[in-house]
């Protein structure tokens, strides 16, 4: 219920100044509806008369509250007679922001209010979180924490809040089945939850990520368990004799649901739940009254992922790809439940969430959403055909909460080196799966400016990019290992390793592959290992919003037979050898070589240095400078030759070689601006259209 709305329709409050300020009628009181508190105020004074169902004349806010010789207010009590002489409830309402100290201290403060008053019970509340105390009548400090108030003429409470479908109990208290909210609230949720956890030191930011991720699998584990209407469900707060055996049975129906789930996915979490009875407590606060199987998957995960980029951005420096860039890539490309998918850098999931979606928004055109047909449609494609790799294994982790939270994909998603021979990756992950040469798409955005040294993994030398190649223009040249290589340059042939023939690649890489002369090797490893498809330039901006500026373009390229391949790079070495052999190219090095050493031999025989020993030429500026222009000359002479055959080559190159048209766009506005701010434009959208056409163009010819 949009309580707001409903309480206008009903003239329980009314707005003015353009919602400036709030006027409760029923005490003619204007307030600051801009205070954060105050929003939640409303609401809750709402909630109390329009599902309590508490007559408006019981209710009085802003009341004064005698505390010795000091006069306090509180937010709202609720009377149990209609003179208003009989307090029941006080509610002390805080803004959703709230930290967890400034939560407790509002507790102490409104069941000191609730003493003063003689009220039987409390409710704290952001609206985010809620807690609820009985007051004993004998021993009022010793406050009893309840799941909930008493609704208006119930007499005895319920031990729990909410169960399935709700319900009505014998004494007339409602139950209250879970509720779905929107995105930007349970954004709110994670974060508060998280902040919760770690805000008093207890644990790290990443511990407490841990941590909330396990509750958070719980909490869905909770939700799909069978149970009958009305049943309660486990992952809440249930009223027990003292506040520490409330959280100590709490934390054990949660260490239940966890291992129960475990059992069923024993890689999403290996070790045990890790919190006090108090910590778990408070993150159940925040999420035992939502319903996250219901809640929309866009929003939910749009949610999630919000939570994880702030998070991740902060604690690891980890750039996801920005979804608008996910969702370009994926909807280009035809892939259907049938379709193999790999993200062998996956992050947080981004691109194989973009993935299931698109087969479930396909499952929709073919059967009725709800029935079997379609679930076992997507569902199938989620648990046996969606792979990824990430080395990190707690984002690997959050990977597969990610993945769980809209509704499954997880099965295939492992922590491992995403460039380690494909063999290693089965026996490191125990997955069969990941094979050479098995997968239809690889979409993926590999990590960026890190280099990979042959001093530190053995697995460098499997890679043809790691190496050298023989210089055709250089005679005296061999193959030999590089130091290092690029991640992003590693990738690209590691995808190619994963690619069935005739399978798509879409990565995004770094400008300078594209554009480099260092980088022209690169290019043609490229060329003889792929048909290149498409090259779709994205703004500067692009990636500045998630904390990353480096210039890049998406590339779409689709795997050559191994037959396509040998036939390129037969062709380009026959180009070269007649090039070369046509030139006379050793024999025009060889005389380049010896006219050097004449000149060279010439200048050391020269009476101002021929008695000079080798070392003091070496300090000698005379002939320092005359050795280096002798060099320069012959170089230029080498570089000249070199350059001329090169042209030779590329001229036949173009012209001999298979040709095939290339989709190429530029985008220099993809809906948001680099701060991250939306922009009225997203190119990327008309050009998704040519492209998909341009793609399914080639898959007709050649079916």
């Amino acid at each position: 219920m949009d309580f707001i709305a409903e309480g206008v329709k009903q003239k329980l409050i009314r707005f003015e100044d353009g919602e400036k300020y709030i006027v409760y009628s029923h005490q003619d009181k204007r307030r600051n509806y801009a205070n954060p508190e105050e929003l939640v105020q409303a609401e809750t004074f709402l909630r109390l008369v329009l599902t309590y169902k508490y007559p408006i004349n019981r209710i009085r806010q802003f009341v004064p509250v005698q505390m010795g010789s000091e006069t306090k207010e509180a937010d709202l009590i609720i009377y149990s007679d209609d003179e208003m002489k009989a307090p029941l409830i006080v509610v002390e309402c805080k803004k959703e922001t709230v930290s967890e100290l400034e939560f407790a201290r509002a507790a102490d403060q409104a069941v000191s209010y609730a003493v003063a008053e003689g009220a039987r019970y409390v409710w704290i509340t952001s609206k985010l979180k809620n807690e609820y105390f009985e007051i004993p009548a004998k021993k009022p400090k010793d406050r009893i924490t309840i799941p909930d108030v008493p609704q208006f003429g119930v007499t005895e409470l319920a031990r729990f809040k909410f169960a399935k479908n709700g319900g009505i109990t014998k004494t007339g208290q409602k139950l209250f089945p879970l509720e779905t909210v929107a995105e930007d609230e349970l954004t709110r949720r994670f974060e508060q939850a998280h902040q919760a956890l770690w805000g008093g030191g207890e644990l790290n930011p990443s511990e407490a990520f841990d941590e909330l991720d396990k509750l958070i699998f719980c909490k869905l584990w909770d939700e799909r368990k069978a149970r009958k209407s009305g049943e309660p469900y486990d992952f809440q707060i249930f009223t027990e004799d003292t506040r520490e055996k409330t959280e100590r049975e709490l934390l054990q129906r949660l260490r239940t649901l966890y291992e129960e789930g475990r059992k069923k996915d024993p890689e999403v979490f290996k070790d045990d739940i890790r919190l006090s009875p108090a910590k778990a407590r408070t993150v159940v606060s925040y999420l035992e009254g939502i319903n996250l199987s219901d809640t929309d998957l866009d929003s939910k995960g749009r949610a999630f992922e919000t939570f994880l980029g702030s998070f991740f951005r902060g604690d690891f420096g980890q750039y996801f790809t920005p979804r608008v860039i996910v969702k370009f890539i994926v909807d280009v490309l035809p892939i259907t439940s049938e379709s193999l998918v790999l993200d062998t850098s996956c992050g947080s999931g981004g691109f194989l969430l973009h993935a299931l979606d698109k087969v479930r928004k396909q499952a929709d055109e073919y059967f009725d959403p709800g029935t079997a047909k379609h679930h076992r449609h997507w569902h199938d494609f989620a648990q046996h055909n969606l792979y990824g790799i990430e080395i990190n294994e707690q984002i690997a982790r959050t990977a597969k909460m990610n993945m769980i939270i809209h509704d499954d994909g997880h099965t295939n998603v492992v922590a491992a080196d995403g460039l380690l021979p494909p063999e290693d990756i089965r026996a490191k992950t125990k997955n069969q799966g990941f094979k050479s040469a098995r997968f239809d798409f690889i979409i993926t955005n590999p990590p960026f400016g890190s280099t990979v040294k042959q001093t530190e993994k053995a697995y460098l030398h499997n890679y043809r990019l790691a190496t050298r190649q023989v210089d055709w223009l250089n005679p005296k040249s061999k193959a030999s290992a590089r130091p290092g290589q690029d991640t992003e340059i590693l990738f690209i042939e590691q995808c190619w390793q994963f690619l069935v023939e005739g399978g798509y690649l879409a990565i995004v890489i770094p400008d300078g592959i594209l554009t480099n002369s260092s980088l022209q090797y690169v290019r043609d490893e490229i060329e003889d290992r792929f048909r290149i498809v498409a090259v779709v330039s994205l703004p500067q901006t692009a990636f500045a919003a998630t904390g990353a500026g480096v210039k890049s373009s998406a590339l779409f390229l689709k795997k050559h037979t191994s037959a396509e391949t040998k036939r390129m790079r037969d062709k380009k070495q026959e180009l070269k050898d007649n090039i070369r052999n046509a030139e006379n190219l050793e024999e025009k090095l060889d005389s380049i070589e010896r006219a050097k050493k004449s000149e060279t031999k010439r200048l050391n025989e020269h009476p101002s240095f021929a008695k000079l020993s080798t070392e003091e030429r070496k300090l000698n500026d005379a002939y320092a400078t005359a050795a280096q222009e002798i060099s320069d000359k012959f170089s230029a002479q080498i570089d000249e030759l070199r350059y001329r055959l090169t042209e030779a080559f590329e001229e036949r190159r173009c012209r001999e070689l298979p040709d095939y048209p290339i989709f190429m766009a530029i985008a220099d506005d993809i809906g948001y601006d680099a701060t991250g701010r939306a922009t009225k434009t997203n190119e990327l959208e008309p050009i998704a259209s040519e492209l998909a056409r341009f793609i399914a163009s080639i898959e007709e010819e050649g079916a």
